[in-house]
Formats: C-alpha cells, sequence, structure tokens
C-alpha cells in the first residue's frame, strides 16, 4: 500500500508549503509539494533494485522560489506558446505576457502562472488532489477557474497525473506536468537513452518564434522520427544545435488512454512508458539549460542535456489553428486528462 508522509518545506507569500513523500513497497519515492504542484523527487529502483532520483529540481523551497525551467511544476493556465500573447473568444481580444523574452511569445501561463501558487492539498488514497481557483482575468486569462491536480504513486510503479477544471466563463486551458526525467539519474546526461515517440506528424514550428506554422508534416525522413526507439545522441546529431524542442502528433487512441512515448536506460535498466488521453507530448531535450548556471539537488551542475521533458499536452497555440483541436472550455463542460508514467526495468 502507498504511505504518504507530509512536512514542512518552507513558506510563501505568507503561506506554510508542504511537502508530500508517497512511498510504495517496491522501492519507489515521488516528493510533491503544494507550491507549483512541483514533482522535487523520483526514486525508481534500477534492474538490481538500487533506487536514484531521476527528475532534476532542488533541495529546498528557496531555489524553485527564484525562478527555474519549470522544474517539475504545473505549466497553465495555457501551457506551451500563445502567439504574440494575445486571442480571441467569441470575438472579443484578450491580451496576455509576451513573457519568453527570446520569441516574443506568451509561454506557460505569463509571469505568474499556476507554478508559482501554494495550492491547496488533500491526501485521495494513493495520491495528493492540489486544487485552487484561478480568478478571472488572472495573467489577463477571462473566467474564475476551479482547478483540480491529481498526482499518485501506485503499488505498480505508476505515477499517474490527472487534471480537472470547470469555468464561469469561456476560456483556454492546457494544463502541463513539466519535469524533466533522467532513467540514469538527475546528475548524468541523457546520450546513451533510448527514446521512441508514438507519433507518424509533428507540429513544425517557425525556428524564431517558436510558433507552430499550422502544417502537421510527417516525420518520416526527418531528425523528428521516433517511430523506432532510438539513442538520443545519435539524435542529437541530425539538429544543427542538438536541440529538440517539438509537438507530436500522438495517434489517436479508444477515447481513455493510449501511448505517447518510452524512454530506455540501457545503463540503469530503467523504462518509462508514457500513456496519456492528451492528442500531443511535447518533446524538448533541455538544450537551453547551459544559457544559464543551474545548481540542483545536492549542489549538481545542471547543463544542457541533463534530462528531456515529455509534455502531455493539446497543441501548442491551438487557439490560432482551428485544426489543431479546441482548446476553448466553456461553463458547463469540464476539462479532463490524465497521463500515466509506467516504470519498469529491463536486463
Amino acid at each position: 500500500m502507498t504511505t504518504i508522509q507530509r512536512q514542512h518545506f518552507g513558506e510563501h507569500q505568507g503561506q506554510a508549503v508542504s511537502l508530500f513523500t508517497l512511498s510504495n513497497a517496491n522501492g519507489m519515492r515521488l516528493c510533491v509539494t503544494d507550491y507549483g504542484c512541483i514533482i522535487t523527487q523520483l526514486w525508481v529502483p534500477d534492474r538490481h533494485g538500487q533506487a536514484e532520483d531521476i527528475v532534476m529540481g532542488f533541495d529546498n523551497l528557496a531555489a524553485y522560489q527564484a525562478g527555474h525551467p519549470f522544474f517539475g511544476a504545473i505549466a497553465g493556465r495555457c501551457a506551451n506558446r500563445i502567439a504574440g500573447g494575445r486571442f480571441k473568444i467569441d470575438g472579443q481580444e484578450y491580451v496576455l505576457a509576451a513573457n519568453e523574452l527570446p520569441t516574443g511569445q506568451h509561454l506557460h501561463g505569463g509571469l505568474r502562472g499556476f507554478d508559482k501558487y501554494v495550492w491547496q492539498a488533500q491526501e485521495d488514497g494513493d495520491g495528493i488532489i492540489f486544487s485552487r481557483i484561478s480568478a478571472d482575468g488572472e495573467e489577463g486569462y477571462p473566467g474564475s477557474l476551479s482547478v483540480r491536480h491529481r498526482i499518485g504513486l501506485t503499488e505498480d510503479n505508476v505515477m499517474t497525473l490527472g487534471f480537472e477544471a470547470e469555468t464561469d466563463r469561456p476560456t483556454l486551458v492546457n494544463l502541463v506536468n513539466h519535469s524533466h526525467y533522467n532513467l540514469r539519474g538527475h546528475t548524468h546526461l541523457i546520450h546513451d537513452q533510448q527514446l521512441k515517440i508514438e507519433a507518424d506528424f509533428i507540429t513544425p514550428v517557425d525556428e524564431t518564434t517558436m510558433l507552430p506554422t499550422g502544417e502537421i508534416r510527417r516525420v518520416a525522413g526527418t531528425a523528428f522520427d521516433f517511430r523506432h526507439a532510438r539513442r538520443l545522441g545519435d539524435a542529437m546529431r541530425h539538429r544543427p544545435a542538438q536541440d529538440f524542442d517539438m509537438n507530436y502528433v500522438l495517434k489517436p487512441g479508444d477515447g481513455t488512454l493510449h501511448p505517447a512515448a518510452s524512454l530506455i536506460c540501457p545503463h540503469s535498466g530503467r523504462v518509462m512508458e508514457v500513456h496519456t488521453s492528451l492528442p500531443g507530448v511535447q518533446f524538448y531535450n533541455a538544450f537551453k539549460l547551459s544559457n544559464k548556471i543551474w545548481h540542483g539537488k545536492a549542489g549538481h551542475r545542471y547543463q544542457a542535456f541533463s534530462g528531456i521533458c515529455l509534455e502531455t499536452q493539446a497543441f501548442p497555440d491551438s487557439i490560432h489553428h482551428a485544426h489543431f483541436g479546441n482548446v476553448v472550455l466553456r461553463p458547463g463542460e469540464k476539462y479532463r486528462s490524465r497521463t500515466e508514467h509506467r516504470f519498469s526495468t529491463v536486463a
């Protein structure tokens, strides 16, 4: 049975912040805080039963409060990019912060997105339910949005991520967990790990703005082809800056969960399979981390290619591309999504 422990993690703007530790009988341990719903640690056994922490992050709350590249955090109200920080719903224009300075786009909810709030937290069986009300006008988004984010750890080594939301006015919703994973352990690089993505298509971007062009392009014959497991270091050699930051169009499922991606670490034997109810997954190989000095857990310096993100999501900038799918939530509707990270080992 999964056990849950709660401890004091610090304070944020006069509010107490807690750290929850979820543990199962197989040696897995998941630590998550109610500040930004951040997954701070994820300990997973290797083929010999030796557990390592496989997510990037920090040892203390102050480091998260000082700003970071979304290590382990929730991204919202609308994750990924929105062109120019502007959109229209029913003819009404809304203006958001263009907070991604290199591109001039709105990114991951704005200057103070969902990752920078203390959430209410309640234990729920093998998980924690985090909840908050995002006020009408917060970061420029319309509508009062009621959000629930459940993070769990099962006895069969599955980390579960569930989202629900309701609104009183039409608004945008795209909620994402932004953990950086490294199956060898957070102090290593990713080059020897093997990635497979269950997608025949991507939504290519303009390399300057990082916004989707609107095209849906086949991966066959491109550097973005991960239909079969590829060693990341080999794939990165086919990109000018060894960079990957791309949304993949997942193969349609049965309306519940469908495979998104799998990551294998030959050194440790760890395997992570990602299944989701969502239509896309953003593969980012942390190529930008060396743009700034980040000292993570135990003072370890994180650099480019220290981890990868597999962010299950609606397509980026969907509000400006009707064929990408709907990201508008209306009163009377409920936003729901679920993603599972299933862990195992190979010999």
